[in-house]
């Protein structure tokens, strides 16, 4: 009997074996299969960061040289007037800026991905600003910038800066890594599935910023959340914030493709198989951005409205994570109230000019504005006659001549182009010019994010008629001291409406509701950017050690 039983376990003994060594096998690639792309990503990521090491130094060599040949330029002459100056000893001297500067020795890497930080908008004047305030705060810190801007060197790049936004950068600090892939994200290049294959492209561009150099601390200035996350999984020692102006998609553009819901550029689309179809890509697509804000530490907005949205979209992924910051956008309001008094012998004289400061995009509206204006001057009131519409933004590229071009068609065709005047990449004394004498200062984007030329309107005293959503009516053309600062408008008939309601205040009214402007304009301060984005940083160097 025991040999019987013997040779039955004998017989049955290699199934066993097999189905052992088979499940084994199961086990084991399921193990693999979950955590081989992640120890895959993790090793790549350590192998890049270390190759980044690589290139640091030559990179932080390269600042050193920079900042003494500076330090050179504007070193005293040994025979200079102040004898004082002559007889501190240099080691005196070095113990008082040690001194001084002992809350200020962070020297890392913080990088800004910004990959058209040369366009000249609001979105670059945040970069900018964000910088100088880096700079001023952490002066051996290396701030680097990647940007696809290659027809622009350093020099040429910062010229601008201070011309359109006067910030003065300090020039050794600041290094440019140039991005050969930045038609990737680029709207123009992908006429189908536009903002998936966009994202998608982000991360490319993202590859290729951090394999030219992994900064300590990762800074995604434009929106592109994608890279972001794709920086998270990588690089997870890597602190990431994100300083966000503009949901990339929402469900108020969702809620825009609806008949009768909103004005965006694609409101209405959402009818029929092909409305269907764009519906439910857009919603699968704001599935996809909601998982994006799990790799954030620092989440910084632009506006209330923005807070918001975001709030919305990440909250419940990022319950363990702060919540999401206002940080209102820098504006040059004090530059703008020492140069442009509002009352008294040395103000400028206001003619009846309708001004709009935004860049020409079509989400802008300008077509709104000029049809608008056409409404108001048909009118024939007396308070329009001798109006005209200035309109003021930078171009970027073939793409925004192009709608140049086409409003310059619209203007001609609505019999008002000579009434109508188009300034292209004006500087910032050219605008200053403009707001000195006009009168109105006029938005027309749906759901604008902030609005900074709103801000500026505001501080030069001009009255403002802005769209009724986004920032301009919950953050900046609200009641201000118990009075209104400006108008809201959604139609051309309203803004038509409000243009000349707004020429038709009396001189008391006028100068009353300038005045509360210019007090409103007030919480919008550089002073105040330095000092909130300055915390925020102070959060992400903590995390970064």
């Amino acid at each position: 009997m025991m040999r019987t039983d013997l040779l039955s376990l004998l017989a049955v003994s290699p199934f066993f074996i097999l189905v052992f060594f088979l499940s084994n096998i199961w086990t084991t690639l399921r193990v693999a299969l979950i955590t081989g792309p992640v120890l895959t990503m993790l090793s790549w990521g350590l192998l890049v960061q270390r190759n980044s090491y690589s290139r640091r130094k030559p990179i932080r060599d390269q600042v050193l040289c920079d900042q003494q040949a500076f330090d050179n330029e504007r070193r005293p002459s040994p025979k200079s007037e102040d004898d004082d100056w002559e007889q501190v000893p240099n080691e005196t001297f070095s113990k008082i800026a040690t001194k001084k500067t002992s809350k200020s020795n962070y020297d890392g890497f913080i990088g800004f991905f910004h990959p058209f930080a040369n366009a000249g908008g609001g979105g670059e004047r945040v970069l900018w600003a964000a910088i100088k305030a880096t700079q001023d705060r952490w002066p051996k810190a290396i701030c680097i910038v990647y940007t696809g801007d290659h027809s622009s060197g350093k020099a040429t790049i910062l010229e601008r800066v201070k011309s359109r936004f006067d910030i003065d950068l300090h020039a050794p600090t600041i290094v440019f890594l140039y991005l050969e892939k930045r038609d990737w994200v680029v709207a123009s290049s992908y006429p189908r599935f536009t903002l998936l294959l966009q994202s998608l492209g982000s991360i490319v561009v993202a590859h290729e910023a951090l394999t030219r150099l992994a900064p300590d601390i990762f800074i995604d200035t434009m929106g592109y959340s994608f890279s972001t996350l794709y920086c998270k999984h990588f690089f997870p020692h890597i602190a990431i914030g994100s300083y966000v102006h503009y949901p990339f998609i929402g469900t108020h553009m969702v809620e825009s493709l609806t008949t009768n819901s909103g004005q965006g550029v694609n409101a209405g689309m959402g009818k029929g198989w092909r409305g269907f179809g764009k519906k439910l890509y857009w919603y699968c697509l704001l599935q996809l951005y909601k998982f994006t804000g799990i790799a954030i530490d620092v989440v910084m907005t632009n506006s209330s409205w923005t807070q918001n949205h975001m709030q919305r979209i990440w909250g419940g992924i990022r319950e363990r994570k702060s919540a999401a910051m206002v940080l209102y956008p820098p504006c040059s309001v004090e530059e703008i109230i020492d140069k442009i008094p509002l009352e008294g012998n040395h103000a400028t004289p206001r003619e009846k000019l309708l001004l709009c400061i935004a860049q020409f995009r079509p989400e802008k509206n300008h077509e709104l504005l000029i049809r608008a204006f056409q409404l108001m001057l048909h009118t024939k009131a007396p308070e329009v006659e001798g109006a005209r519409l200035v309109l003021i933004g930078s171009v970027r590229d073939s793409e925004d001549e192009t709608l140049v071009y086409k409003l310059r068609l619209l203007a001609n065709e609505l019999k008002v182009d000579k009434q109508v005047d188009f300034r292209i990449n004006s500087t910032w004394g050219e605008i200053l010019d403009w707001l000195k004498t006009s009168w109105v200062g006029v938005n027309g984007m749906w759901c604008e994010h902030f609005g900074i030329g709103v801000v500026e309107y505001q501080a030069a005293g001009l009255i403002p008629v802005v769209n009724d959503s986004g920032g301009p009516k919950e953050d900046i053309v609200v009641d201000y001291e118990d009075g209104p600062t400006g108008f809201h408008a959604s139609t051309a008939a309203e803004y038509a409406d409000y243009f000349t309601k707004a020429l038709s205040l009396s001189s008391f009214e006028t100068l009353e509701m300038r005045k509360r402007n210019r007090l409103s304009s007030q919480r919008f301060t550089t002073e105040i950017f330095r000092k909130s984005w300055c915390e925020q940083l102070s959060r992400l160097i903590d995390i970064s050690k």
